[in-house]
């Protein structure tokens, strides 16, 4: 289970983007950027192509920031590049296979009754060390406006108050 403040669980998967590309990644292909890890349930769910199209859209928004963004759920590769073909459509994103649960399991996302990761959101610093991580029930969508919020919030390396916003004042160390 991820610790803030402590080192990411490593990894090394499958993961497919595009049109349906499919790569290896590593946590050490990340290494000098911060990272925005999301977990989901699963592919062809009615929640999680809201979250992924929404995540896709707005890498730009992330890559200005230093930033780059994976999801991951216990889906195959295989299935991943279907759901893209199939309904889903390009993603600008690489979504992460893992079929054998361990990546999900490492960073505390698996639900072990249900089989399937819950919506986990981690945001890793560009040493691997983890910097933000929130956990949401299956059945309600995260906001890819607070997780920029919070990445932008992290990044002053200052105490920021409720609802800060980049631009305002920090509190400051």
């Amino acid at each position: 289970m991820v610790r803030i403040l402590e080192k990411a669980p490593d990894f090394r998967a499958r993961a497919v983007t595009g049109r349906g590309e499919i790569l290896d990644v590593s946590l050490a292909d990340f290494k000098g950027k911060w990272l925005v890890l999301f977990f989901y349930p699963r592919d062809f769910t009615a929640v999680c192509p809201t979250e992924i199209v929404e995540f896709s859209k707005r890498s730009r928004e992330f890559e200005a920031l230093g930033a780059k963004v994976a999801g991951c759920s216990v889906d195959t590769a295989d299935s991943h590049r279907s759901w893209i073909e199939n309904g889903l459509g390009p993603v600008a994103i690489p979504l992460i296979a893992d079929p054998g649960k361990e990546m999900a399991r490492s960073y505390g996302a698996l639900l072990e009754k249900e089989g399937v990761a819950t919506r986990a959101t981690c945001i890793l610093d560009p040493d691997g060390v983890v910097q933000y991580a929130c956990w949401h029930n299956l059945r309600v969508g995260r906001s890819v406006s607070e997780t920029l919020r919070v990445l932008e919030a992290l990044q002053t390396d200052e105490r920021t108050p409720a609802g800060w916003h980049k631009g305002q004042e920090t509190l400051g160390r």
